[in-house]
């Protein structure tokens, strides 16, 4: 069967998903989140397009991207990033071989019933992996998530965040704007909690 298409419309909002081959747990190793946050920094030099999120787990990884028009395609960024990345873990640790398990995953935001909704309630998704996998019990904890620059002013990021318009139209201030995205955050702990006391 043909593999579908990537989406190739420039300005589109991407949450990506990777995991590492064979589904290895090597990515949260001694060095290798910092590897992957410098390589996720060259991505950004290399190409022109906004870093919305990133979540490092221990076997995967997620990002959601907004290319821009007239700039390179998701497919591009991510395949540099990939091959990047690889390149310099295998180097680090005097192997060869694939690093990722999977052509990358991706589903577009803007193609879902409610765009606006689903940006808000994919950054607490992925916000919260750390905890479902109790690794955390807050997902502010969590020291490889770009979870924090949607909560705090201040916060310094090691890779730069663009926060999304769906983000910043849920209040004129970003006061206002994190006051209304933590009702997501609420909205998806009750899911959470009801899908754990259903055993699901």
């Amino acid at each position: 069967m043909a593999r579908p298409l990537r989406t190739i419309i420039q300005g589109l909002t991407h949450h990506v998903y990777s995991r590492c081959i064979n589904k290895q747990s090597l990515l949260l190793l001694r060095k290798t989140p910092f590897m992957l946050e410098q390589v996720l920094r060259d991505t950004q030099e290399k190409y022109k397009f906004k870093l919305i999120s990133y979540q490092i787990m221990d076997n995967h990884i997620h990002l959601v991207i907004q290319t821009i028009k007239g700039e390179s395609s998701i497919s591009r960024i991510i395949q540099y990033l990939k091959a990047r990345f690889a390149e310099r873990y295998n180097k680090l640790h005097n192997r060869s071989g694939p690093f990722w398990n999977e052509r990358f995953k991706d589903q577009v935001i803007e193609f879902s019933d409610n765009p606006e909704h689903y940006l808000r309630w994919i950054l607490w998704y992925l916000a919260y992996n750390p905890v479902r996998k109790d690794l955390v019990s807050d997902p502010r904890d969590f020291p490889w998530s770009s979870i924090n620059c949607n909560l705090d002013p201040n916060h310094k990021s090691r890779v730069e965040i663009v926060l999304h318009e769906h983000f910043l139209s849920l209040g004129d201030t970003f006061e206002e704007q994190v006051t209304e995205f933590l009702y997501y955050e609420e909205m998806y702990v009750k899911r959470l909690s009801f899908l754990f006391e259903a055993g699901c």
